[in-house]
């Protein structure tokens, strides 16, 4: 399927094909893009295993390899594509980080913040745009997938 360049849903994919990555090294399949101008400026994919380091999530390298992109540790102007809800430490992650925009893929009904967190609770930036549900179905079967092969 062929998605309109610039588009949430373009960018979500590249996303996903991250995620294809991590699945393909036995790693929870989530995957992220970070996109400043129109431009991916970094990619990332968990790797919790192959790192042997439990803070080794997409989001967190994605974060970390944008930071140094731009030699700054602010990002207000860039959009975090992520193909799962981030847990409470990548929320915690993206609200320091002050993320413009963050795009959601799937929801995690486990361990995604928005229910780790009281409603009245603002996890994520005061500025930081969110929008969620791009290429749900995709995103979340991929995952479950995953889960369904462990047990």
């Amino acid at each position: 399927m062929e998605f309109k360049f610039g588009s949430d849903e373009y960018f979500m994919n590249e996303a996903y094909k991250q995620a294809e990555v991590a699945l393909e090294q036995n790693e929870v399949p989530v995957g992220a893009v970070i996109v400043s101008n129109g431009k991916i400026i970094a990619k990332a994919h968990n790797q919790t295993e192959t790192l042997t380091d439990s803070t080794a999530h997409a989001e967190i390298i994605a974060l970390t390899s944008a930071f140094d992109y731009f030699g700054a540790k602010y990002l207000p102007d860039c959009t975090l594509y992520v193909t799962l809800e981030p847990c409470a430490m990548c929320a915690g992650a993206l609200y320091w980080s002050q993320i413009g925009k963050l795009v959601i893929g799937a929801s995690d009904e486990k361990r995604g913040y928005v229910r780790l967190t009281s409603p009245q609770e603002k996890v994520l930036h005061p500025k930081t745009e969110l929008i969620t549900g791009v290429l749900a179905k995709q995103c979340g079967e991929i995952v479950k997938g995953f889960f369904k092969k462990l047990r």
